[in-house]
C-alpha cells in the first residue's frame, strides 16, 4: 500500500497472488510430493515473489500513463518493457532452487517455488495488463481524464 499509494492498485497486485497456487498445486500433484509445513513456508515466499513482479508491472504502467500514453498504450509498452527483467528474475530464483530438490528436509520448498513461480509468472504478465485495463481503464475515468486535458 505505502508503494503503490492507492487502494485498488494495491487489490489488483494481489489479485495475481493466488496465480502461484495452481503452479504449487500442479507441481506437488505431478511429482507425488507432500505438502507439508516447509511447502507451505516455500509458498509464502512465493507469494511475495508473484507480488514484487506485480508490483513493478504496475509500476511501470503508471509511470507511462503518467507520461502521457493511453491507458491501452501503456499497459501494453509495460507488459512488453518489463517481460524480459520479470522472466529472468524469475527465471533465476527457480534456477536458484534446483539444488534443493535433492534435499528431503528442502526439496519440498523448493519445488513449490519452482511449479509456482513458473505457472505465476506467465499468468501475471498475462492476467495483470488485463485486470488493471479492466478496473482503470472505465469510461467514467477516461471522461474524467478528458475533462482534465481540455
Amino acid at each position: 500500500m505505502l508503494q503503490l499509494q492507492n487502494v485498488k492498485r494495491m487489490l489488483v497486485v494481489l489479485a495475481t497472488g493466488p496465480l502461484a497456487l495452481i503452479g504449487v498445486a500442479l507441481i506437488m500433484a505431478l511429482f507425488r510430493i507432500p505438502f507439508g509445513f516447509v511447502a507451505m513456508l516455500g509458498s509464502l515466499a512465493l507469494f511475495g515473489m508473484v507480488l514484487r513482479n506485480s508490483v513493478i508491472l504496475i509500476a511501470q504502467i503508471d509511470t507511462l500513463s503518467g507520461h502521457g500514453l493511453a491507458m491501452r498504450e501503456a499497459v501494453r509498452e509495460a507488459a512488453v518493457h518489463r517481460l524480459r527483467p520479470i522472466l529472468l528474475t524469475a527465471l533465476a530464483a527457480i534456477l536458484a532452487m534446483i539444488p534443493l530438490t535433492r534435499s528431503t528436509f528442502w526439496g519440498p520448498m523448493a519445488w513449490a517455488i519452482m511449479g509456482g513461480l513458473m505457472v505465476a509468472t506467465i499468468l501475471t504478465l498475462i492476467v495483470l495488463p488485463a485486470l488493471y485495463e479492466l478496473v482503470f481503464d472505465r469510461p467514467q475515468h477516461r471522461a474524467d481524464n478528458q475533462e482534465i486535458s481540455a
